[in-house]
């Protein structure tokens, strides 16, 4: 059985549904085939019994056949049909259409004679082996033939035999209709599979050639139109996600490149002067090793940055669920920023109020640093940087040269940069980090032009003014 059941899994899924399909309309068949039979043949043996038990002898007949007993009279009448008539008494006589074989009596019939007994009906044996139905009535007449019965028989040939036409017809046509069945069978799951041969080759020919642009017509609204959709969506997305690594990659060597070639620069200038031995001016060696320190701080910068955004994406909402106090994360940026604002001549004017979301402690406060790190960025000497935080919406308001309102829409991909901002440091991940973190927390981030000048940054964050319990 077991070796069965591992041949039938180890067959194409269109050969296990034609099979499936052939056995159920085999078994269906037969179930039908069987009751069919069984209900012919209840019909046929009642309507036997009422024929032999409505079938009467002539009482003259009977006179005479009991008169012949144990001779062959020509002017005897014959049986009707295949009947066969014979005479019981109470004491055992026997007497029996001639030409026909005798058929044992049994109590019944005996009991009948009798009179200890009605008409019955019951299965015998003739005399030659064939087996009989026979009905056995008392002789009406019991004066002239007392204690005497009356048995008619038949054959019971003469119902098994269009049985068992009946048998074979109902196997033929069940074996004809369950190859028909197979045939449909295997027909119908080669036009239902045929949508998932053309997935099956899609996901084929992408494993052989990588080419993720291939997609499954979709027809219908069914499941395998689901499974189509479902499968260019993957398609889609296994691209998309494919083309932003590669200008991740690009992009990360192209602004790699600049970094690296100006420390390699400063470094062969520093090396150089130790080979030849002919001093840098003191003013000039400083000036480059302060150079190389930006330029190496610049790299570190950049490749925390790339490791930020290396991680895969999740989608919205989709972070850890911690409970993070956004004030204090604000108030720690704040702290940090002020420091840069300081050296610049700036001043950071804040207001925050308490409240709490569910993300990523440390990105999100990576995120806030940004914010405040642009702010003093672009801002003019001796501005105000103002700050504030109120029913989970975070806003940093600079003075600054603002955003052209082409650029707005670019200004949260990976690596954009103003050209007016290309001459300042940084990558161009700021902000990509930023729209990146609030978005797996569940929040938006949006940046706008401000009234009188300057840009101003907005964070909203779902959360709430007191602390959460615990999940």
């Amino acid at each position: 059985m077991k070796r069965l059941i591992h041949r039938f899994r180890v067959l194409p899924l269109r050969s296990r549904l034609a099979l499936l399909t052939a056995a159920a309309v085999a078994v269906a068949v037969a179930l039908a085939a069987g009751a069919c039979w069984v209900v012919t043949k209840e019909q046929l043996g009642h309507q036997r019994d009422t024929t032999l038990s409505n079938q009467q002898v002539d009482e003259r007949a009977v006179l005479q056949l009991v008169r012949s007993c144990g001779t062959n009279p020509s002017g005897l009448p014959p049986a009707p049909g295949s009947y066969t008539i014979q005479v019981v008494t109470a004491n055992g006589l026997v007497c029996t259409t001639p030409g026909k074989p005798a058929i044992k009596v049994v109590g019944a019939d005996l009991a009948v004679a009798a009179g200890q007994a009605g008409e019955v009906l019951h299965d015998a044996v003739a005399t030659d082996g064939q087996r009989m139905r026979v009905a056995t009535y008392r002789f009406p007449n019991q004066q002239v033939l007392p204690n005497t019965a009356v048995s008619i028989a038949q054959p019971l040939s003469d119902v098994d035999k269009p049985l068992g036409s009946l048998a074979v017809v109902l196997v033929l046509t069940a074996g004809v209709g369950v190859v028909l069945a197979a045939t449909a069978g295997l027909w119908i799951a080669r036009a239902a599979l045929r949508p998932v041969d053309r997935l099956t080759g899609a996901v084929e020919h992408i494993a052989r050639t990588q080419d993720l642009a291939v997609r499954i017509p979709v027809e219908g609204d069914d499941e395998i139109a689901r499974l189509s959709s479902s499968f260019n969506a993957m398609t889609a997305a296994l691209a998309s996600s494919r083309d932003r690594q590669q200008q991740l990659i690009a992009d990360a060597g192209h602004e790699l490149r600049t970094p690296l070639t100006s420390l390699r620069t400063n470094i062969d200038l520093l090396a150089r002067s130790e080979e030849t031995g002919r001093a840098i001016p003191a003013d000039d060696r400083k000036e480059l090793l302060a150079s190389v320190r930006a330029q190496m701080a610049e790299l570190a910068a950049l490749i925390g940055d790339l490791q930020e955004l290396s991680r895969p994406d999740g989608p919205e909402g989709s972070g850890p669920l911690q409970v993070v106090p956004l004030h204090e994360a604000v108030d720690r940026a704040l702290t940090r920023a002020r420091l840069r604002a300081a050296g610049a001549g700036l001043t950071i004017d804040a207001h925050v109020d308490p409240w709490y979301v569910r993300a990523e402690a440390g990105a999100l406060e990576r995120a806030v640093v940004n914010l405040l790190d642009n702010a003093v960025k672009f801002s003019p000497s001796g501005g105000v940087i103002e700050v504030r935080l109120a029913d989970g919406e975070l806003t940093v308001r600079d003075h600054g040269p603002g955003i052209p309102a082409d650029e707005l829409p670019h200004v949260f991909d990976r690596f954009w940069r103003s050209p007016s901002a290309r001459s300042l440091p940084g990558s161009g991940l700021g902000l990509s980090i930023v729209a990146r973190t609030v978005q797996q927390a569940g929040g938006e981030v949006t940046l706008r032009p401000a009234d009188g000048g300057g840009t101003v940054a907005t964070v909203r964050l779902p959360g709430a003014a007191v602390e959460p319990p615990p999940l």
